[in-house]
């Protein structure tokens, strides 16, 4: 949601409260985001960066998406699984055993996360190419 929108509702939610003479708890959209990045569970910084399509154009009547500048952001997927597998909250509740699963004509199921090639990869990992991917 764009930030103009957060303070459009965080103003139709401080009248609402203040008929019954309370405030809301959020002044507006950067007070929310700041709440929101001191919470202490985490601990994964936000990372950003821009993108535009950079692929052959029409001559003519050129859609706006393809002139457009896009910010995309993000966690960093590695550190969040490994925050996750140190966290005591997913010790009972958190199978990350890699594992390979094969049918029986021999072809591979694919179940979840644990099941795929980068986390099979990752508990494998020796200095050598494997297919396409190298292994650092």
């Amino acid at each position: 949601m764009s930030a103009g929108n957060i303070d459009e509702l965080l103003k139709i939610w401080a009248a609402d409260v203040a008929s019954s003479g309370d405030e809301s708890p959020y002044v507006n959209h950067t007070d929310i985001y700041d709440t929101i990045d001191a919470i202490p569970v985490g601990g994964v910084p936000w990372q950003r960066f821009e993108m535009s399509y950079n692929g052959s154009r029409p001559e003519t009547d050129v859609p706006p998406w393809m002139e457009q500048t896009y910010e995309v952001y993000f966690r960093d997927p590695r550190q969040l699984l490994l925050n996750m597998l140190a966290d005591p909250t997913f010790t009972t509740d958190f199978d990350y055993t890699p594992m390979q699963q094969f049918d029986g004509h021999g072809s591979r199921r694919y179940e979840h996360f644990m099941s795929g090639d980068w986390v099979w990869i990752q508990a494998v990992r020796t200095p050598f190419i494997l297919g396409k991917i190298f292994l650092q």
